[in-house]
């Protein structure tokens, strides 16, 4: 701008301006100025008199030093209207850019900021581990980034990659090693995090597509991503196949559309607590490639607490145990996805329906279609919620957690929904009174040492479900019916760190506003909250993610979708807004609705 003024700098003086930063307006929309040659002269010549001051009263600049500041989330100080593009938030850790992948690693998110990457994107799954991420775009296509997926230095920036297309998928589970995938059709795919793992060895052949009618032969199969299916190894009924699916830290749960429960070993530790429900299954033998045989070998997973009963025992009391696992995985790896390649029904939950599976990082659960819980696995911190007389740390069995201990004879209650993270389970339980009134709790329990559990107290290990009292038995009045209705917790992300996002369904008649306030508590060490502060959280707060609003409330609306290509899906696309917990991280993102 300085040409066109008329004016010749120096070259220090040149160098010197490059340090003067900008800061642009809050206001999304800016007014052209008149062309005017004396107004454009006027500035320009207050603009140099500027510089030549700043010049004189700063120290030297040198050859070496930044010229750029390092990019940043754009932060999003109003809520955006119907008319506008979707946009989707990100806060918390971005150590191994999975929240930004366009951001430099290590530096945190301090507060809800726009995730470019996302913008006029719905998805269908996105899922967050420590290392990587992943989500599933509009078209039914995975796409993985984040430092732990690269797995090389890095040039430049790295836009989330696709890795798995044509399978139309619907739902993901992230692990550390491996990615599993859930079309629409009821088929489990499994692929390496690790983009390195997922090339294909010279002669490996390539996965067949689903059918005739797929789309692998427009690709050609000859695709550079290596995956494969994970089948259940019992027969399924006329008309039955998965329907959802729930990872832990070693562990997989599969729930079928007839209400059967099957579990998949990941790696060698999915049974260490009992978290599979069964301990022996076959897997292939790896030397069946030499030998031409269709072989198996048969595995034992031995929980530790039957393999070593003395293992928390102290040295002056410990006795050596006679029961020794056999072990035949020395020289198995793993970390492949063709480690074990079936899905096996759990054996206690045969012939019970069941209607939703949830894992924790060693724990598993189970709810019935009428509100009842089961729950196995891990205990140490109290996790499965059996109550402060179990002291029991592995529950190899399901057992029944029963949510109605501390309440009247005269209220009924059922379980709408369990969710599990690491060592904290989060219960939505109904209680109904005689006389017909209802209210809804949220419960929680395990290792509340963040301030997980919401009760204001930090307790490391908590075995009854306690309450989260500013939550629980809200109400509001309808002004159309003219009673009070309860207000509910709707959905609830429990992360594997220790913090705890959860939507209130406050979008009544009486409301005004509409939409889900979303609370927040817990670990807070990289701002997961999403506050700008790095303090924990003991009992449930709101989230201020715009300046001109003090509720930040998840809405739902119809808008143009995009792929994350950039190209148009559909338009008029029924969308709402969808939360997740990752590792000391947070996202509210566009989901596309069933």
């Amino acid at each position: 701008m300085f040409k066109r003024a008329g004016s010749t700098l120096n070259q220090n003086l040149r160098l010197r301006l490059r340090q003067v930063h900008t800061h642009p307006s809050s206001s999304y929309a800016f007014r052209p100025a008149r062309r005017n040659g004396t107004a454009i002269t006027a500035a320009s010549a207050l603009a140099v008199g500027a510089a030549l001051w700043y010049s004189t009263t700063t120290p030297p600049v040198h050859n070496d030093a930044a010229l750029l500041e390092k990019p940043k989330p754009v932060p999003l100080n109003n809520k955006p209207s119907d008319s506008d593009p979707l946009y989707s938030l990100v806060w918390g850790s971005n150590a191994e850019r999975t929240l930004c992948p366009d951001m430099p690693g290590g530096e945190a998110v301090r507060s809800p900021a726009i995730a470019e990457y996302l913008n006029g994107v719905a998805l269908r799954d996105l899922q967050l581990e420590q290392t990587h991420a992943a989500c599933v775009d509009a078209r039914g296509d995975v796409y993985q980034w984040g430092d732990g997926f690269i797995s090389r230095p890095l040039n430049g920036v790295h836009a989330p990659k696709l890795t798995l297309r044509g399978k139309n998928i619907v739902q993901l589970q992230l692990t550390d090693d491996k990615l599993y995938a859930l079309s629409a059709s009821g088929r489990v795919y499994v692929l390496a995090t690790n983009s390195l793992k997922q090339e294909y060895k010279p002669g490996a052949p390539t996965p067949s597509s689903d059918s005739w009618w797929g789309t692998g032969w427009f690709w050609g199969e000859d695709e550079a991503i290596d995956f494969a299916e994970v089948l259940p190894a019992e027969p399924f009924g006329w008309r039955e196949s998965f329907v959802s699916i729930s990872a832990g830290k070693n562990h997989l749960l599969a729930l079928t559309s007839k209400g059967r429960v099957f579990a998949h070993p990941i790696n060698k530790k999915a049974n260490e607590y009992g978290q599979l429900g069964f301990r022996k299954f076959p897997i292939p033998d790896p030397e069946s490639a030499i030998t031409k045989r269709n072989s198996h070998l048969h595995v034992d997973l031995v929980p530790k607490s039957l393999a070593d009963p003395y293992i928390t025992s102290s040295r002056s009391v410990r006795v050596s145990s006679s029961t020794v696992p056999s072990d035949n995985l020395v020289d198995i790896d793993d970390k492949s996805i063709r480690f074990c390649p079936n899905l096996f029904e759990v054996p206690a939950l045969k012939g019970v329906e069941i209607a939703q599976v949830a894992a924790g990082g060693r724990s598993s659960f189970a709810r019935t279609p009428s509100g009842r819980v089961l729950g196995w696995g891990a205990n140490e911190y109290g996790q499965i919620g059996l109550g402060s007389n179990v002291a029991l740390d592995t529950i190899t069995v399901p057992t029944e957690v029963v949510l109605w201990r501390f309440v009247g004879n005269n209220i009924k209650s059922r379980c709408l929904n369990v969710t599990a993270g690491g060592d904290l389970t989060a219960f939505i339980v109904e209680r109904e009174l005689d006389s017909g009134a209802n209210t809804a709790e949220i419960l929680m329990c395990g290792n509340g040492q963040y301030g997980g559990l919401g009760n204001n107290q930090y307790t490391n290990v908590q075995g009854n479900p306690t309450r989260v009292k500013t939550l629980s038995g809200l109400v509001q009045y309808n002004d159309r019916t003219q009673t009070l209705d309860p207000i509910t917790p709707d959905e609830v992300a429990v992360s594997p760190t220790g913090h705890v996002l959860l939507t209130l369904n406050s979008s009544a008649d009486s409301a005004g506003v509409g939409g889900q306030d979303l609370m927040v508590w817990g670990r807070n060490h990289e701002s997961e909250l999403g506050n700008g502060k790095r303090s924990n959280v003991v009992v449930p707060m709101p989230v201020q993610a715009f300046k001109d609003q003090e509720r930040f409330m998840l809405t739902s609306r119809k808008a143009q979708v995009k792929d994350l290509h950039g190209h148009v899906w559909k338009r008029h696309v029924k969308v709402k807004q969808q939360l997740v917990a990752g590792h000391a991280s947070s996202v509210v993102y566009w989901k596309i609705e069933k």
